[in-house]
């Protein structure tokens, strides 16, 4: 696991050098490793979970070999008890009372071994689960530190494309493209002021056409035969009232009238 944990830091560290362009392999690398430090742990909760079972086991044997042991002790105070009691030949006893011993001492002696081995198992179980605590908090890490480098690649790739694009186009380049963006408007324009004019003489020459042919209507003549009639009895009124206006002739005569 540490050459393996070794491996991947070198990996990580190398790719803070390599340019934007060769950056890619760093990153695959790297995800490689994580996914091989993921298969370890797996592994290792694999091997964890044996081990605990074999633990189980094995402590499950001690017990068993601990209350043999417990049991053949009992059979032999039994066995001195009824040779005691007189049901059964002290000689008797003493050779079963002695066999019994006999098989309680094996089984303490099984179940001694299987105490060691249950504390080999419970210190291999410690230190698989440090491993895995370990392997579970550099994968967190690791996987942070890619996710931090995915980032910066990610941003360092749109500057770069960015800044070529920048270069690319340089201040001359946009001038004369604002210069012939200039160029192309001033021709629309010029394009829709000549449609406009064309428009203003088909619309003179309507005027002119409908001038020459117009007439006066009947109406206008009938409104100007008024006017003019109008104009007729309006001189005539004024003739007649000075036809009729006293001269001093014939106020002489009427004069001469009143007298006599």
């Amino acid at each position: 696991m540490a050459s393996l944990l070794e491996r991947l830091f070198k990996v990580i560290q190398s790719s803070l050098h390599f340019i934007v362009s060769k950056f890619e392999d760093p990153i695959k690398l790297a995800e490689q490793g994580i996914r091989d430090l993921k298969t370890d742990f797996d592994n290792s909760l694999k091997g964890l979970a044996e081990v605990k079972a074999i633990a189980i086991s094995t402590k499950r044997e001690l017990e068993e070999q601990k209350q043999i042991a417990q049991d053949y002790e009992n059979k032999a105070m039994a066995l001195l008890k009824a040779a005691q009691s007189g049901t059964l030949d002290s000689a008797e006893a003493d050779r079963l009372a002695g066999e019994a011993l006999n098989k309680k001492q094996e089984a303490l002696t099984t179940a001694a071994q299987l105490k060691g081995s249950l504390d080999k198992y419970n210190m291999m179980i410690g230190q698989f689960e440090n491993k895995i605590a370990k392997l579970k908090n550099e994968i967190k890490k690791w996987e942070g530190e890619l996710k931090s480098l995915k980032a910066r690649h990610t941003v360092a790739v749109s500057s770069k494309k960015i800044n070529q694009q920048l270069v690319s186009m340089s201040s001359d380049s946009t001038a004369g493209l604002l210069e012939e963006m200039k160029n192309k408007i001033n021709e629309e324009e010029t394009l829709a002021e000549a449609y406009g004019s064309m428009e203003s003489i088909e619309t003179d020459i309507d005027k002119q056409i409908n001038a020459a042919l117009e007439t006066s209507s009947p109406d206008t003549q009938a409104a100007l035969a008024e006017l003019k009639a109008k104009m007729l009895t309006d001189n005539s009124s004024v003739q007649e009232s000075i036809s009729t206006e006293p001269t001093e002739d014939n106020l002489a005569d009427k004069k001469n009238e009143l007298d006599n």
